[in-house]
């Protein structure tokens, strides 16, 4: 098993050194796929021995099949520039790569919320396929919200022990910022499938969003954080139906002058 590591950005160097720093001894080469960054993203990659490749972003699912075909390899690690991998997901990734027997391998991932590793609400484990054969699946071009989906239903799938690491928000701020922009992204997306809300989706909502992940979802566990982290979730649901409602009465379409600006480095 040879890896292909593929990494999206967009003004990440606050994480990309300690990305792709993680994945140096699994790698067989680092592709990073970056929307044309204003800070130091792409000097901290190269410096670093990746692979870097400029490209317009037009969705994650766009984006993230654009850098899966840049890769020599057939074996793909899909990462975020503010995820990392454990020094146990490590292990596990180096133990099968010389035995692996499945068509792709799932992983738990730990997200940390202004410096609370999250463990409850419904982030976590929050398991996902990150670790695939690109022959046997494709991930899916939606704008949010992309997944990899296998191309045969008999293909099997394997769980790794350790924690792909999610350095998700380092400020209230910046989650707030992150919602906004993000609910946006997700909404457009929504109308231009056709999609619609009532003012009664947009008042019940989030309200019953934030009794499932706070109450029934033991976020009250994670304390402090756990609190905040449901209340902004909830506030991520009020926006998004909220711009739905607006977006679909008005017939608001993403004008092409203004892709440029829905960029990457959303933590989902």
């Amino acid at each position: 098993m040879r890896i292909s590591v593929v990494i999206i950005t967009y003004n990440e160097e606050r994480n990309i050194d300690r990305c792709i720093k993680s994945v140096l001894h699994i790698s067989d080469e680092v592709i990073v796929v970056d929307s044309f960054s204003t800070d130091n993203t792409v000097a901290i990659a190269r410096g670093l021995g990746a692979r870097v490749v400029e490209h317009v972003f037009e969705g994650y699912g766009a984006q993230k099949q654009f850098a899966i075909r840049e890769a020599k390899n057939d074996w793909i690690l899909l990462l975020d520039a503010d995820e990392s991998v454990s020094p146990e997901l490590e292990k596990s990734i180096l133990a099968i790569k010389d035995t692996d027997t499945h068509s792709a391998y799932t992983f738990n991932i730990l997200t940390n919320y202004c410096g609370k590793w999250i463990r409850h609400g419904g982030w976590y484990p929050n398991k996902k396929i990150r670790l695939m054969d690109r022959s046997k699946g494709h991930i899916s071009t939606d704008k949010v919200h992309e997944k990899w989906v296998l191309n045969e239903p008999s293909a099997t799938v394997k769980h790794l022990r350790g924690d792909l690491l999610h350095y998700s928000y380092y400020t209230i701020s910046d989650h707030i910022a992150k919602i906004n922009n993000y609910s946006e992204i997700s909404a457009r997306a929504d109308v231009e499938r056709g999609k619609k809300c009532n003012m009664l989706k947009v008042y019940f909502a989030p309200k019953w969003f934030f009794i499932v992940q706070y109450i029934f979802s033991l976020g009250f566990l994670d304390g402090y954080y756990g609190y905040i982290l449901s209340k902004n979730s909830s506030f991520y649901v009020y926006l998004k139906y909220t711009k739905i409602y607006l977006y679909s009465r008005e017939k608001v379409k993403v004008p092409a002058s203004d892709k440029s600006k829905l960029q990457p480095g959303i933590a989902k």
